[in-house]
């Protein structure tokens, strides 16, 4: 390994412990730097939260980023279903095995009763992890799981001593180790054994809890002793790579705001907003159903195609002929745009899995295509049977990844109110966006017509007014704002007296006045 891979692999905060870099998604951003050198990090979780992936992950990386042989010591699984199970991953571990950087060593039961670690007494099972850290020149260790040791005797007390010994030793040899360990529930005792007792230096909780219909993974740091970290649960999914931890509180606000402008593909809606979009800015159109939200979205698209960009639409709640057909009802050919390479259109539904894979997928669908414009429809659609923390979550992470990678996103909400102002606070979302498009309908004598007007728009003028807005066989048209009505907004429109002349004449006379006193 090269200086410039060391000094990378090394982190030294100012506190004076040094980190070793896991390379795992996410987790060096919420660690500061990755674990303590030379420690021990207990890693606890319920049953199916991702503990063996996590430690199995820290060894493959340390060995193929940095070139670190490590050490796998399995209580539970066999080496050869380890190996099996890495596949799933696209990790060789035979061929590291092979190459003499990965030692995995089986301290398993024996199926016949005797033990291989013996009768409350791990000294066999600590020379022989000596002995192969020495040979192998091991710098990580994980162990899989300790709580395996504790289920297989009643004499707790003096498991503990031994695995006390263990983690001594392993201090003494300056290897980074983590060790995982079951606990009974989500949120309740660190370990179901006392554990941490031993290993507190560093704690981390991995957990896999059901909100409504689904499940939602989440990393904890409980505490890295000596040094910082950051606080509170962060999302992680599991991806054909390993884990992939959203760091969203460690996203900083330092992406660059261009003043490029992109149209909306609507030329009266970009006038209202002082010129189009900018390049690089979150518009969330919101409204009732049938408002015209999905129009925008594919006017907004097919301007992007038209121009020679590329552009996803992810859409969860109309399947691709359903979005096709209206596209195509307004003019706009998507399985063309399509067959040209420059749309994809992704349709799932948000039930089919948690907000952290959906976020993943979008990540690595943008990755893959590399579009100047996505638009989701509808957010609305996967806050249904979530938490409104996980779903503030869920946006930041594709807000934050559109301006990271200088993408210009629409997206849609469905409000529940069918006329009538609806408060956009409600939807957990106004904060982060740049520009938001407000649709509504109301009765105007004794029809039902639509309303739009730009509600925010950052870093710019915008028209304010609340204008008329059609859906016609050429899609959408925008008219001027509703003349002689006040209280639209509101939903309860009132009819105004409005004497053009003696405006006129209330106008000359302040300016008139205004003249006198200048004077």
């Amino acid at each position: 390994m090269s200086e410039t891979e060391q000094q990378e692999q090394k982190n030294t905060p100012g506190n004076g412990v040094e980190k070793i870099r896991t390379m795992i998604e996410g987790f060096d951003d919420i660690s500061h730097g990755g674990l303590p050198a030379g420690r021990t990090t207990l890693v606890s979780g319920t049953s199916g939260t991702g503990k063996t992936l996590l430690s199995l992950q820290f060894l493959f990386n340390g060995i193929t980023h940095f070139d670190e042989p490590g050490v796998f010591v399995t209580f539970e699984e066999s080496p050869s279903d380890i190996i099996k199970n890495a596949h799933i991953f696209g990790w060789n571990l035979q061929r590291l095995i092979n190459e003499g950087k990965l030692f995995i060593l089986d301290a398993s039961p024996d199926p016949e009763g005797q033990d291989i670690v013996g009768n409350f007494d791990l000294s066999a099972l600590i020379e022989r992890l000596q002995y192969a850290i020495r040979k192998y020149k091991a710098k990580r260790v994980s162990i899989d799981s300790i709580t395996a040791v504790f289920q297989q005797y009643e004499a707790v007390g003096v498991v503990r001593r031994e695995i006390f010994r263990l983690v001594a030793r392993l201090k003494q040899l300056n290897v980074t180790t983590v060790i995982t360990t079951e606990r009974g529930e989500e949120y309740g005792p660190v370990a179901s054994f006392g554990v941490e007792e031993f290993v507190s230096d560093n704690v981390v909780i991995v957990r896999n809890v059901l909100e409504g219909e689904r499940r939602r993974r989440t990393i904890e740091i409980l505490k890295l002793r000596g040094t910082t970290h950051m606080k509170g649960e962060y999302p992680f999914t599991i991806t054909n790579e390993g884990v992939n931890i959203f760091p969203l509180g460690a996203m900083r606000l330092t992406q660059r705001s261009s003043n490029i402008r992109v149209s909306s593909g609507v030329i009266t809606l970009d006038q209202m907003c002082g010129g189009g979009f900018f390049k690089d800015s979150i518009i969330l159109a919101t409204g009732a159903t049938g408002t015209g939200k999905t129009l925008l979205v594919s006017k907004f698209l097919q301007n992007g195609c038209v121009n020679n960009e590329r552009a996803i639409l992810f859409a969860y709640e109309e399947s691709r002929a359903q979005l096709s057909r209206n596209a195509y009802s307004w003019g706009i050919d998507f399985e063309e745009l399509e067959s040209q390479g420059l749309l994809k259109i992704i349709c799932t539904y948000p039930e089919s899995t948690g907000l952290e894979d959906h976020l993943q997928i979008i990540k690595s669908e943008i990755a893959h295509f590399k579009p100047s414009r996505i638009a989701i429809d509808s957010l609305s659609a996967l806050a249904r049977g979530v938490s409104n923390n996980a779903f503030r979550q869920f946006v930041i992470g594709v807000t934050g990844y559109a301006k990271q990678e200088e993408i210009t996103g629409f997206f849609t909400n469905t409000t529940d109110q069918f006329m009538g102002s609806h408060s956009i606070t409600d939807s957990h979302i106004s904060t982060i966006t740049d520009t938001i498009l407000m649709l509504q309908y109301v009765e105007i004598r004794g029809e039902m017509s639509r309303a739009i007007n730009v509600f925010k728009m950052r870093g710019s003028w915008h028209d304010k007014g609340i204008r008329e807005y059609n859906i016609t066989a050429d899609g959408p048209e925008i008219k001027d704002s509703f003349r002689n009505y006040e209280r639209i907004v509101s939903g309860a429109p009132t009819r105004v007296s409005f004497d053009e002349k003696a405006e006129l004449s209330r106008i000359v006379r302040r300016f008139e006045d205004k003249q006198g006193s200048d004077s």
